[in-house]
């Protein structure tokens, strides 16, 4: 079956469909049940959310999607862990590949003053990080943050790569809004400084026609529903390498600096530079994967 990433031609944001057998002949969303369409080695391409997962919080341009699995028939509780498998992992590929994934929401409406429940096609979304937590119910839970892609267009994934002919003359312009968090600058350099811009576990550092680069991550994450605060206690310099690594969780930090998924590494730490363990403990909880 073919897979496709972004739009579906003749589909529109605001669309609704009577049920899921209509949306699956729309080819916005194949499953007639699962919430996820996706597998796990090619990533999601659609979700629905309708409410059906307790930890669900939805804001509109953003999402805090509840991953499948660990639920109840008939019942929106946890009674047991979700795994990063089948339809998580496929959000997981999707996020780390950065594949749009259309969203689609069950709602309560009324249509000829009958209320129905029907289905509405809100465009595309990013997955912008995927962590695991601790639900309401007492379970683990894989949680997905999308974002809305706003004034993007053209967005079909192909896997053909194909040689666009060469246009000369004026280039077209196409205005993009972006929401972003803005982080606080000064405090970022305040911590690559410190380290002479080289990363805090391998000691690399990058020299550029402009200078040395290097990269700020934060500990714990900015955002919701992180909410990690942008101050240099929560904040490490590192290599792009490095920083891909963390934010991903393949590796984390130990109470005592040392680094989990690498053999033998420790984390640099200036003397004037005082990491607060707390978001250390949070970081691996919620991120680090070989924890589970």
């Amino acid at each position: 079956m073919k897979r496709t990433f972004g739009e579906i031609y003749g589909i529109l944001e605001g669309d609704v469909f009577k049920n899921r057998i209509e949306l699956s002949l729309s080819k916005v969303h194949k499953p007639t049940q699962a919430g996820i369409s996706g597998s796990e080695n090619e990533g999601a391409d659609s979700i629905v959310i309708s409410g059906g997962y307790e930890d669900d919080e939805d804001y509109e341009d953003t999402i805090i999607y509840t991953g499948q699995g660990g639920r109840s028939d008939n019942s929106k509780f946890q009674v047991a862990d979700q795994t990063l498998t089948r339809g998580n992992k496929a959000l997981a590929i999707s996020c780390e590949k950065g594949f749009p994934v259309r969203v689609t929401r069950g709602l309560r409406t009324i249509i000829n003053d009958t209320d129905i429940f029907v289905y509405r096609y809100d465009g595309l979304y990013r997955v912008d990080k995927y962590w695991k937590d601790r639900g309401k119910s007492g379970f683990i839970i894989w949680r997905f943050r999308l974002t809305k892609i706003i004034n993007e267009i053209d967005l079909h994934y192909n896997p053909i790569l194909k040689e666009p002919k060469p246009i000369y003359g004026k280039s077209q312009r196409k205005e993009i809004l972006i929401q972003r968090i803005v982080r606080d600058t000064y405090v970022s350099q305040q911590v690559k400084n410190l380290y002479d811009h080289k990363c805090q576990i391998c000691g690399t550092t990058i020299e550029t026609q402009t200078g040395f680069y290097v990269e700020a991550a934060h500990i714990q994450a900015l955002g919701k529903p992180h909410n990690g605060p942008d101050i240099v206690e929560n904040i490490l310099c590192l290599c792009p390498n490095h920083h891909v690594m963390f934010d991903y969780g393949m590796i984390s930090i130990s109470n005592d600096f040392q680094i989990l998924g690498l053999k033998n590494t420790v984390l640099s730490i200036h003397k004037n530079h005082n990491i607060n363990v707390d978001f250390i403990k949070y970081h691996r909880e919620h991120f680090y994967k070989e924890t589970f």
